[in-house]
């Protein structure tokens, strides 16, 4: 049967099947916390604007207060009857302290409580996916840190390019995700302004206090516009854009690590830990965890697609539609703190064989590029270079040789310009060395890059702690809690 609580117009109680259709506790159970919280700032707003008696927001502050409590003892349980969390804190309440519980919902409706309760949650959310992503991208610095001398194949269309460091290579996936982080904690700053008192759609007639609300509950400020504030998802499709966006990056990092781990490449091997072995085949090693992180990476892009979908056609401010926007947004968020997680364990623990790679460099003619850049330092311009080159690179496909290896008489048979002080100038190690431009793969190029990676992670956990113990401290005093 339907819930007495909402019964307003209605005669006959909603049918078991509308319930279930329209029950949403499969989702928003995951913000009873917030809900209670929410409702904690509102009452004591209601108590200290006379707009219920004192005595009323003393024994609701109690009753929420005692919600919290079960809460943290897991002793709160959901009446799968109620279609919604809301209803079944309200519902509680009112069982726990009588009818005055019903005093709670003056001044609001469930369309800016849900918005409420919805942005607290990807707050902190939010700031959790900041906290993942850092530590995968600590461990990919600290990759880079051992690594600025290991000199391996750079790719582009997958095909050998130029010789790179595996430290150049990993602080490219860092910088990668340091900018998805900045993305959480940018969403993050539009995100923060508080819906409750939006009521419905159009405000109320109750002389609240949103601004109090909105500091009792860690928010910046008030959103500006109720319409909006209730009829509005964007800030959780933002949120669904940048896991979309980092679950991307994740997956190319995973890609790198499949094709690094097969015996073709060799480049890498994966921890026992963070690997899994075939029933039928025991030589095998499978990179399982670089696989699945990529594969759910279908999942987390479906869901920004179901925002941008959902969204595209609804007229403000509220409509039911938006019930939907949590189930997504959720799970694309946890996926990628649970994959960015894993994948810190997983890079950390690797084992990297260098002479592998370094052995790769020796396929593919990576140095061909610094032999142009030779001859435009002897005068020869560069176009003229690249066919010089690129005659010397169809003679030793054709002799089965690499350039180093050719003679400089041979070498100046292409050029007059090239003399013995070519062979400075051909070894990878050296082409690696010379790349010492800003952003560039030398070890003193990668140094400098290190130091910013670590500075810009080291601003976002400040950001990330600052944010969490501020939330925390309003929850304290919310809770009575406060030192």
């Amino acid at each position: 049967m339907g819930n007495a609580l909402w019964s307003g117009r209605f005669e006959e109680g909603m049918d078991e099947s509308t319930l279930r259709f329209t029950s949403s506790l499969d989702a928003d159970s995951a913000l009873a916390f917030y809900d209670v919280m929410g409702s904690l700032a509102h009452v004591m707003m209601l108590g200290k604007r006379g707009i219920i008696p004192a005595k009323d927001a003393d024994a609701i502050v109690g009753g929420l207060r005692s919600i919290v409590d079960m809460m943290e003892k897991n002793e709160f349980s959901i009446d799968e009857s109620l279609e919604d969390i809301h209803t079944n804190v309200e519902n509680l309440l009112t069982k726990m302290i009588g009818p005055t519980g019903g005093r709670l919902h003056t001044g609001r409706s469930r369309n800016d409580q849900v918005a409420t309760d919805f942005r607290m949650y990807l707050r902190d959310v939010a700031l959790e996916a900041v906290d993942d992503i850092n530590g995968l991208i600590d461990s990919l610095i600290t990759v880079a840190g051992d690594h600025g001398e290991t000199v391996m194949p750079g790719f582009t269309h997958m095909q050998h390019a130029q010789p790179v460091t595996l430290a150049q290579h990993m602080l490219a996936h860092a910088f990668r995700l340091s900018r998805d982080a900045d993305r959480f904690l940018d969403s993050y700053e539009r995100m923060d302004k508080c819906p409750l008192g939006s009521a419905a759609l159009a405000g109320t007639t109750y002389p609240i206090d949103r601004e109090m609300t909105a500091k009792a509950l860690g928010f910046r400020s008030p959103t500006e516009n109720s319409m909006d504030s209730v009829g509005s998802r964007d800030f959780a499709t933002e949120m669904a854009f940048c896991a979309a966006m980092t679950a991307t990056d994740l997956s190319s990092l995973c890609e790198e690590l499949v094709l690094w781990s097969s015996q073709e490449f060799g480049f890498v091997e994966m921890a026992d830990a963070y690997t899994t072995g075939s029933s039928i085949m025991p030589q095998k090693k499978n990179p399982d965890i670089a696989e699945l992180v990529r594969g759910r990476t279908g999942a987390v892009t479906g869901s920004l697609v179901a925002m941008l979908v959902m969204t595209k056609g609804l007229p403000l401010s509220y409509n039911r539609d938006l019930q939907e926007d949590k189930a997504a947004v959720m799970e694309s968020l946890a996926s990628v703190s649970e994959s960015a997680a894993i994948l810190s364990k997983a890079v950390s623990t690797a084992s990297f064989r260098t002479e592998r790679m370094l052995e790769a460099t020796e396929k593919g003619f990576i140095n061909a590029t610094d032999l142009a850049d030779y001859l435009v330092v002897k005068g020869v311009p560069f176009r003229e270079a690249h066919g010089i080159v690129g005659e010397a690179v169809r003679f030793c496909i054709a002799e089965g040789g690499r350039l180093e290896e050719l003679t400089v008489e041979q070498l100046r048979k292409f050029s007059k310009k090239i003399d013995a002080d070519v062979f400075d100038v051909l070894p990878v190690k050296a082409c690696v060395e010379r790349r010492n431009s800003m952003g560039g793969t030398s070890s003193a190029s990668t140094d400098a890059q290190i130091t910013e990676a670590v500075s810009r992670l080291m601003a976002r956990d400040g950001k990330v702690r600052q944010e969490t113990q501020f939330i925390e401290g309003c929850w304290d005093e919310l809770l009575g809690r406060s030192k």
